[in-house]
């Protein structure tokens, strides 16, 4: 076996000191492609061709692109023994997720038939299985038990007492129903035409989970009248949830025992068989059809037993056979149904297009989000005009249709003609089928959902904002119901957006020694700031909204304050022209001893100044804005006012006082360097303030440098005007780039850079042109 090499790859660059204008001629800047304009998009859209045509159907028509390739011989099993499998799960989940839609169990029916042919044609995902599913059956339930309820339909009975006209109430439902599914469709249509698929990426996944687990608790609640046998009042509104199982609570000793009993026993053999099914996934070579035996058996007990006028358990009655004619939903209901549709369309498509995603990830093929959005609202627009409720996918037969073998939608045309032949002969054999029994169904396949509960440790390990965002969305979600719920949700989702821009971490950065690599000096310990250099970087893109904070954390990071140091530069310029004034005075022959003594006084005034300095600079070294290089050691006596070195680079410390604590402040910083290489765009607002942050350090004889620009960002910049006042030569490809001119600017070119073993940190040993160390 071939050893490799650990040691570490050690490489080495030779070049030229490279600001943007050196870099546009090294690299060659020019407009190498043309980009197509709007016009010339609209002309080659609208131009009618064969390869264009082609291209239009295959891409808005996916099944034209992969059944012309359909392998029979490698796929026709799988996909039979998938199809037929889904198929089983489709007859029990359909008639008890109708009931979470207050429709009828044979509805259940129609819409795990029609809408996944539809989705077979124009569907891109091969593993995924459209239908019914709890989530979107109950958000489909609270439109129409919140629009038809029991109250608007009673009529006085034969002894006078108010009965409920169920027949008018259920085909009012239907049209609320199909109403909302229609509208729904129609707004995923038409985001998909107008490209916006990418409205599924601002659900994040924790509250893609946090609102499934909190419908999850909406769908159990809805069950539990069905699993005790009583008839608790209808809720809506706010807190419904907790009204609801407060007044199950209070209904508990009218509990029918006989229900109870079957629902105890049916979940008892649903749960130990599906956790068989678990446990010998691999050995099994398809999973038990337990929900479809229990159905089945049920029934069977129920009719034959005389257990129904016994007992009196309600059953799920009618089921006809057969398809009733297509007709138009009623249009007038959209005014109403706005919000209920949106909150549909949106839950719906991100279930589907995250568990398309998933599969697509794992067997390596594209699904493309937009497509998804109008394959679901065909299904959606198309299944309304056949009596069928909004669907979307499921994760439990998606999981089974991948695990038995399933390799293209062709197991959902199986499935599909499994169903047909239910609805027309046999679904009429479960009218004596216990609502119970639906009901423990829909309880266990809860199962995976309420295993989302165990995100809320991952997260608060990994990241305390999704945490966040995760247990406001179920919050919200359990108390406000499904829509509003929804709405606060995604509204709180964006406020963590905002506040992320609004507060980035600010940091300095110094040089690992050694190396070109500039790191935070608050995180990193062998890192060096570089004396009268400061290198300041946002962990965020700069634009209006934390233009000023930038600006803020610029001055208070760099420990520079510009209006003081504008004000006190002011005031040196006037006590300068006073003591010229003074100096041109005391110069006569008969001020000799006054002159004497005025200068023994400025120079104790100038000495005790430059003491309260050390001492500010020692207290302030240890502030967090980052570690003080130990080479480099301020000197008074060395100054510029002294020494005429650095006269040329506006090396001039600048001298104020401290409002907080009346100390003596020094400026001793002449660069500032901004790494703006996290920012990916600059609006005007950005703009005006780095020019203002140009200008106001000029002032105050502070250089500014940009470092790590990305491309479009120059160019955005080259479209505001920015270089007409700050030249390119600001403008460095990368900080070390900025460093080492900044260093050769100010003739300290001979850096060397070492590690001093006799301190904490790594020093820097630089020479300046005058042959001092610094």
């Amino acid at each position: 076996m071939e050893r490799i090499d650990q040691s570490p790859v050690k490489y080495a660059v030779h070049r030229d000191v490279l600001d943007e204008l050196g870099l546009e001629e090294v690299a060659q800047k020019g407009t190498w492609s043309i980009k197509p304009t709007v016009g010339d998009k609209v002309k080659e859209s609208l131009r009618c061709s064969v390869p264009s045509l082609k291209h239009i159907l295959l891409t808005w028509i996916p099944i034209l692109s992969w059944l012309p390739k359909y392998s029979f011989r490698e796929n026709i099993l799988g996909d039979v023994v998938s199809g037929c499998s889904v198929g089983i799960m489709h007859l029990p989940q359909g008639m008890a997720y109708a009931l979470l839609a207050s429709l009828g169990p044979v509805y259940g029916l129609y819409t795990s038939l029609f809408p996944v042919l539809v989705y077979v044609i124009f569907g891109t995902s091969r593993h995924v299985s459209i239908g019914t599913f709890a989530v979107i059956s109950i958000m489909v339930g609270s439109v129409t038990e919140r629009l038809a309820p029991d109250e608007a339909f009673y009529f006085n009975g034969t002894n006078g007492s108010l009965t409920v006209n169920i027949d008018a109430r259920d085909a009012y439902r239907v049209q609320m129903a199909c109403s909302v599914t229609l509208l729904s469709g129609i707004f995923q249509i038409l985001l998909g035409v107008v490209r916006f698929g990418f409205v599924a990426t601002y659900l994040s996944e924790p509250l893609v989970r946090g609102y499934t687990t909190g419908a999850a608790c909406h769908v159990c609640v809805s069950q539990l009248k069905y699993l005790f046998g009583v008839k608790p009042a209808r809720f809506t509104g706010p807190f419904s949830l907790i009204y609801t199982i407060v007044e199950i609570c209070r209904l508990l000793p009218q509990t029918r025992v006989p229900e109870l009993v079957v629902s105890l026993v049916a979940l008892a053999v649903l749960i130990v068989v599906k956790e068989i099914n678990a446990c010998y996934s691999k050995k099994l070579p398809l999973p038990v059809p337990i929900e479809l035996i229990v159905v089945i058996g049920a029934t069977i007990i129920i009719h034959f037993c005389g257990v129904r006028e016994d007992y009196l358990i309600d059953v799920v009655g009618e089921i006809p056979s057969g398809f009733k004619a297509p007709r138009t939903p009623d249009i007038t209901f959209f005014s109403q149904l706005i919000g209920d549709a949106i909150a549909v369309a949106i839950v719906s498509y991100a279930i589907t297009i995250s568990l398309g995603k998933t599969f697509g990830l794992k067997y390596g093929y594209k699904v493309d989000s937009n497509q998804e959005l109008i394959a679901v609202g065909l299904s959606n627009t198309i299944g309304s005009f056949f009596q069928c409720y909004a669907v979307t996918a499921s994760l439990s037969r998606s999981l089974v249709q991948e695990s038995t073998g399933g390799n293209t939608q062709i197991a959902g045309v199986v499935s599909s003609l499994l169903m047909l032949i239910m609805v027309i002969k046999i679904g009429s054999l479960f009218e004596d089928l216990p609502k119970a029994v639906l009901s423990t169904i829909v309880f266990v396949n809860l199962k995976g959902m309420f295993r989302q509960f165990m995100d809320v440790p991952l997260l608060w390990k990994t990241n305390k904002v999704d945490l966040l965002v995760w247990l406001v969305t179920f919050i919200s979600t359990v108390l406000f119901n499904l829509d509003l719920g929804l709405a606060l949700s995604v509204g709180f989702s964006m406020l963590t957006l905002i506040f992320k821009t609004q507060l980035p971490h600010y940091s300095i950065l110094g040089n690992v020694p050694s190396t070109d690599l500039y790191l935070d000096t608050e995180a990193f310990r062998q890192v060096n700031e570089i004396p009268g250099i400061k290198i300041f970087r946002s962990s965020a893109t700069i634009c209006f909204t934390n233009a000023e904070l930038f600006l803020e954390a610029l001055q208070q990071r760099s420990g520079l304050d510009v209006r003081k140091l504008q004000m006190e530069k002011k005031k040196r310029a006037k006590q300068e022209k006073m003591a010229k004034k003074e100096k041109g005075l005391l110069d006569h022959p008969c001020n000799s001893t006054s002159s004497s003594k005025v200068s023994e006084l400025n120079k104790e005034k100038n000495l005790s100044m430059h003491k309260d300095v050390a001492i500010f600079l020692t207290n302030t070294s240890s502030n967090g804005f980052g570690h003080v290089n130990s080479a480099y050691q301020y000197d008074a006596t060395t100054s510029e006012i002294d020494s005429g070195c650095h006269s040329e680079n506006n090396l001039t410390p600048i001298l104020y006082e401290d409002e907080k604590d009346g100390r003596t402040c020094m400026s001793v910083t002449h660069s500032i360097i901004l790494d703006i290489s996290t920012t990916g765009f600059v609006d005007t607002v950005t703009v005006k303030m780095l020019k203002n942050i140009f200008g106001d350090f000029a002032d105050v004889d502070v250089d500014i440098y940009l470092a790590g620009c990305q491309a479009c960002v120059v160019e955005q910049l080259e479209k505001a005007a920015f270089f007409e006042s700050i030249p390119k030569t600001r403008l460095f490809v990368t900080v070390h780039d900025a460093v080492l001119h900044i260093l050769r600017k100010l003739g300290q070119t001979d850096i060397i850079f070492v590690s001093d073993h006799n301190l904490d940190t790594a020093g820097i040993l630089s020479f300046d042109s005058c042959g001092r160390r610094l």
